[in-house]
């Protein structure tokens, strides 16, 4: 029972090894355009994206004008900080700036609506 137990830690060690190894290392300039490709998605798209759902939610909670404007404001705090986070934590470049171009959508659509409809 114990052997079979080693057995099984160093086979999963093994795999865990040959899935992290560096075969697939990017060059230094792509990885330098990866890293301001993601700074730029935090700063510049996350400000944008928190900007629009804080207006967005401003107008659509059904709260008195202040209130909902404060609530909105709070919660755009929290939403920048997971909207960084995620830049830098995502797969891939490509996928955190999918990941943002949906989350734009979401209020950017909203106002549209709201402002066609007004």
């Amino acid at each position: 029972m114990r052997e079979n137990e080693i057995d099984r830690r160093s086979h999963l060690n093994m795999s865990i090894k040959k899935s992290t190894g560096s075969g697939n290392k990017p060059s230094p300039a792509q990885h330098r355009w990866n890293v301001a490709s993601r700074t730029l998605l935090a700063v510049a798209g996350g400000y944008a994206i928190t900007a629009m759902a804080t207006a967005s939610l401003g107008v659509a909670l059904p709260l008195p004008r202040a209130q909902a404007v404060m609530a909105a404001t709070l919660f755009s705090f929290a939403l920048y900080c997971a909207l960084v986070i995620w830049a830098y934590s995502a797969a891939t470049a490509r996928r955190a700036w999918s990941v943002a171009a949906v989350l734009a959508a979401l209020p950017a659509a909203h106002l549209a609506f709201r402002w066609v409809a007004a």
